[in-house]
């Protein structure tokens, strides 16, 4: 198995083979490393001084027993925690909230997909997870999971302001739907937000975006449908204080740029819950922002993650390159001011 470069920061650089973790910190910015033979250059610095550092998750799925299925498709492999283990989600969550509390977030976004079927003990289990680790700090929003059954609760959209940026939480969930929608009502208060704001705007929600420009309009598209596409990337456009989108619900980790916006970054990031087992680090400086991803490291989640590294084969998926991403600027990114 080659060694598969998971984080690099501005000073971090983090390497792994299969379960063993290479960690190097203290690097210089902006620079070509070697590191165990592996050439990596770390994230430029942005100028200015940093002014927190805030933290993100999606589809952690508290309550999931089985991992890989897909409703309507019978193949596999379909895979489950062994007997006397812990179930997977609460492997993965604990080890996830335990490294973002080492980097003392500001704040701590779940972009949705909560739970297996929005379930109140799979509720209950994902405050246990993040509400007693952070508090006050943690801010919610459902996913397509949490609501299929109509259910309510994490909705509506939010606004956290942290130093040196506003962080928009918005709600796109469709009730007992998968897809997700920016309606016209959305669009006009994420404008009005952004208008207002005496700082950088990241926007987060957790279904991503359709292509705009694109010659096909699927109106049952995973994610966003394509007319709420087109608002949300109409507002991105009339308003520069919004520099990126972030979602999850693809369970990858992707970085897309639409000619609409020029070097908006529209983001995705991979679930906790499964392989590679991602939660994402923000870097606020005054002169930019620094996405730093993060594979959850603690020794039994990646026992359980290297375990799903064959997820979704009868499907003819490469499922690593699919959920790790093509690129490094898949998963750590700077993100400069417009």
């Amino acid at each position: 198995m080659a060694l598969e470069t998971t984080t690099v920061a501005d000073d971090l650089v983090v390497l792994h083979d299969g379960p063993v973790v290479h960690r190097f910190e203290g690097l210089e910015p902006d620079r070509d490393h070697e590191l165990v033979g592996v050439p990596v250059r770390t994230l430029p610095r942005p100028p200015g001084a940093l002014l927190c550092r805030f933290a993100t998750v999606n589809d952690v799925h508290f309550g999931e027993t089985e991992c890989g299925v897909i409703e309507g498709f019978d193949g596999g492999p379909v895979l489950t925690a062994d007997p006397g283990e812990a179930p997977y989600p609460e492997t993965m969550n604990r080890g996830a909230a335990a490294e973002i509390a080492a980097i003392d977030p500001v704040a701590v976004l779940a972009k949705g997909d909560l739970t297996r079927d929005g379930q109140v003990d799979e509720y209950a289990a994902f405050l246990e997870c993040y509400g007693r680790a952070f508090g006050d700090r943690l801010t919610h929003v459902r996913g397509n999971h949490d609501a299929y059954h109509g259910q309510h609760y994490a909705s509506g959209h939010q606004i956290v302001d942290v130093p040196g940026a506003r962080l928009v939480l918005l709600d796109t969930v469709i009730a007992s739907h998968t897809t997700g929608q920016v309606t016209t009502q959305t669009a006009g208060w994420l404008d009005a937000v952004a208008a207002e704001a005496d700082r950088t705007v990241l926007v987060f929600g957790h279904h991503h975006p359709w292509p705009p420009g694109s010659l096909r309009r699927d109106p049952n598209y995973f994610g966003l449908d394509p007319d709420s596409s087109e608002r949300l990337v109409a507002v991105v456009a009339r308003r520069p204080s919004i520099v990126g989108y972030f979602a999850g619900h693809t369970h990858r980790n992707r970085t897309r740029r639409f000619t609409e916006t020029g070097d908006v970054p529209y983001v995705e990031v991979a679930c906790v819950k499964d392989f590679p087992g991602s939660w994402a680090e923000y870097r606020v400086f005054e002169g930019g922002i620094l996405q730093v991803h993060h594979r959850v490291s603690t020794p039994a989640a990646l026992s359980w993650s290297e375990r799903c590294r064959v997820l979704y084969a009868d499907l003819g998926l490469d499922y690593v390159t699919y959920a790790l991403g093509e690129r490094l600027e898949d998963r750590c990114l700077a993100i400069w001011p417009r």
